[in-house]
C-alpha cells in the first residue's frame, strides 16, 4: 500500500473501531437500563438505596413485577400479575404511573364510615372494614348542610378505595407501606367533631375525644409510625376545631387543614402541612355567560356579621358599606336557605367579599370562585390551596385589613377596576373552578386530585426529614 494511502486508511479504521465499540457499549447498557415512565431522572443504584422502597421491592420491579396494590375492598391485587402491560390489560392502574403511592390503614369503621352509620353486613367475614364500592356501588352518603364543607377526608378515602380501577387518578393505594410515598390515616375528624364533640350524659367524656385518644394509641403502635416518627403520615383535620385533643401528640404528621388560625406554629405550618379547599355550598355556575354587564350588583356579601377574634372587621365594613350604591351587604345563615340565596346573589354580582371571620378562611371564598364572582379577599392571615401552582392574583383582589377599613378606600378600589380587567379575571375563574370540585369518582385536576398532587410535591421534603432523623438509628447501631 502506498504511504499516502496508508496514512489515510489508519485514522479511518480507528474511527470505525471507536464507533463500533460505542454502539456495543450502549446496546449492552440498554439491556440493563430501563428508564421509568416519567420525566424525572432515573436514580443511580446508590441513590435508589435511599428511597422508601425496600431492596426486595426494587428488585421485583426491575424484574418486571408490579408493585403490590389493593383493590376497591382493601384486598391485595393478584400477586401473579406482572408488568405495566398486565395492569393496563386488566383495566387496573399501575402504581408506578401514579403521582403518589399511598398506603392506607385498615382502621376500624368507628373512625370513618361508622360515623356515617355504616357497618359491615352480617354475612361479611372478619376483617371487613370498608363499604363495597365495586361495580359502581354507591358509597355511604355524607351528611348535608355545613357538615359538607369540611368533608375532605371522606372524598380522599373514597378515592383511595377505588384507586386501583380505571380511570386512574393522581394517587394509587398500595398494599405494602414500604412501597408507599405516604401513609394515609382514614379518620373523619371533622365529622367526629361536628357530631360527637359534646359529652352525652351519663358519659363525662365526648365520643370525639375518646376516638382521638384511641387514634393516638393506634397510630403510635404501628410499625409505619415508628419507622418514620409519623413524618410521612397524612391526617385530615379540616374543621378548625377537629383533632383538638390529639394534634399535639400527632404533630409530626402532615395535616390537611383549612387554615392555621387555631394551631400553634410548632404544631402546624405551611412548611409541613397542606391547605385544602372547603367543599363549596353554592351551586357551580355552569355554562356561565353572565359577563360584566349581566351582573347588576357591584359588591356582594351575605353571612354572619358579628364575629369574634379577627372577624370584628366584618362589623366595621358592614356599617361602612351597607348604604353604598350597588352593594349588597346583609346577614344570612344556612337556616334561612342561606346557601341558595347566596348562590343566587353571587351569580348576579361582579365582586364578592371574603372577609376574615372567627378564623382566616371560610367556604365563602370557594362559593365565589365557582360562582365566577371575583373574590375580594380581606384576611391578612389566610393561606390558600395549591398556591404554589395557582396564582390567585389572576382572579382575585387582595386587600389589607388596615386599608379596607379606611373610609372610601374599598369602593374606590373596586370601582376603579375596568370592564376589561374584570373580564380577564372572570375568564380565569371559569378556567380554575374545576380545581375546587369534590366528587366521586374523582376527575382530572379536581379538588381531590389537586390535593394528592400537592401532597406528592411534599414527598421529597418528607423523605429528607425521615432520612435525616434516621442517621443514628441504622442496623449497625442496633436499630431495626
Amino acid at each position: 500500500m502506498a504511504p499516502r494511502a496508508r496514512t489515510l486508511f489508519l485514522p479511518l479504521a480507528a474511527a470505525t473501531v471507536l464507533v463500533a465499540s460505542t454502539i456495543f457499549l450502549f446496546a449492552a447498557a440498554g439491556a440493563r437500563w430501563r428508564p421509568a415512565d416519567t420525566s424525572l431522572p432515573v436514580p443511580t443504584d446508590t441513590e435508589a438505596s435511599f428511597l422508601a422502597v425496600p431492596a426486595t421491592a426494587a428488585s421485583n420491579t426491575s424484574a418486571g413485577k408490579d408493585l403490590s396494590f389493593l383493590d376497591e375492598n382493601g384486598r391485595p391485587d393478584d400477586p401473579t400479575t406482572t408488568g405495566a402491560s398486565s395492569a393496563a390489560g386488566s383495566g387496573r392502574c399501575d402504581p408506578r404511573d401514579a403521582a403518589i403511592r399511598v398506603f392506607m390503614y385498615d382502621m376500624p369503621p368507628e373512625f370513618h364510615f361508622g360515623l356515617l352509620g355504616w357497618a359491615p353486613p352480617p354475612h361479611a367475614g372478619e376483617g371487613v372494614v370498608w363499604p363495597d364500592v365495586t361495580n359502581g356501588a354507591a358509597p355511604p352518603r355524607y351528611p348535608g348542610g355545613l357538615n359538607q364543607q369540611h368533608s375532605v377526608a371522606y372524598w380522599l378515602t373514597l378515592d383511595l378505595l377505588s384507586s386501583s380501577a380505571a380511570p386512574c387518578g393522581a394517587a394509587v393505594r398500595v398494599a405494602d407501606s414500604r412501597n408507599a410515598d405516604l401513609v394515609f390515616v382514614p379518620f373523619f375528624a371533622s365529622l367526629s367533631y361536628n357530631r360527637h364533640s359534646r359529652a352525652v350524659p351519663p358519659e363525662k367524656v365526648s365520643r370525639d375525644r375518646v376516638l382521638q385518644e384511641k387514634l393516638v394509641r393506634y397510630l403510635t403502635a404501628q410499625p409505619e409510625w415508628k419507622r418514620s416518627g409519623g413524618a410521612d403520615h397524612v391526617i385530615v383535620a379540616h374543621h378548625p376545631n377537629s383533632l383538638l385533643h390529639a394534634r399535639a401528640a400527632l404533630f409530626p404528621a402532615v395535616f390537611v387543614l383549612s387554615d392555621f388560625g387555631r394551631y400553634h406554629p410548632r404544631v402546624a405550618s405551611l412548611e409541613k402541612d397542606v391547605i385544602a379547599p372547603y367543599k363549596h355550598m353554592a351551586k357551580t355556575f355552569m355554562n356561565d355567560s353572565a359577563g360584566f354587564d349581566d351582573r347588576p350588583t357591584l359588591l356582594y356579601f351575605r353571612g354572619a356579621i358579628y364575629r369574634k377574634e379577627g372577624g370584628s372587621i366584618r362589623q366595621e365594613l358592614y356599617y361602612m358599606l351597607k348604604d353604598e350604591k350597588d352593594v349588597y351587604f346583609s346577614f344570612g345563615s344556612v337556616q334561612d336557605h342561606g346557601a341558595s340565596k347566596a348562590s343566587q346573589g353571587m351569580h348576579s354580582s361582579k365582586f364578592c367579599l371574603n372577609i376574615a371571620g372567627d378564623t382566616p378562611s371560610s367556604n365563602r371564598l370557594f362559593d365565589a370562585i365557582v360562582s365566577h364572582c371575583v373574590p375580594v379577599i380581606i384576611s391578612d392571615d389566610i393561606e390558600l390551596p395549591y398556591e404554589d401552582v395557582l396564582d390567585y392574583s389572576k382572579f382575585s383582589i387582595f386587600v389589607h385589613s388596615s386599608d379596607a377599613v379606611k373610609k372610601g378606600y374599598l369602593m374606590r378600589l373596586i370601582s376603579g377596576i375596568s370592564k376589561q380587567q374584570w373580564t380577564r379575571m372572570w375568564i380565569r375563574l371559569k378556567e380554575v373552578d374545576k380545581h375546587f370540585e369534590y366528587q366521586y369518582p374523582s376527575q382530572k385536576d379536581d379538588a381531590v386530585q389537586m390535593i394528592w398532587q400537592t401532597l406528592a410535591r411534599r414527598v421529597p421534603a418528607i423523605r429528607l426529614k425521615v432520612h435525616r432523623s434516621s442517621r443514628f438509628s441504622r442496623s449497625y447501631r442496633g436499630g431495626k
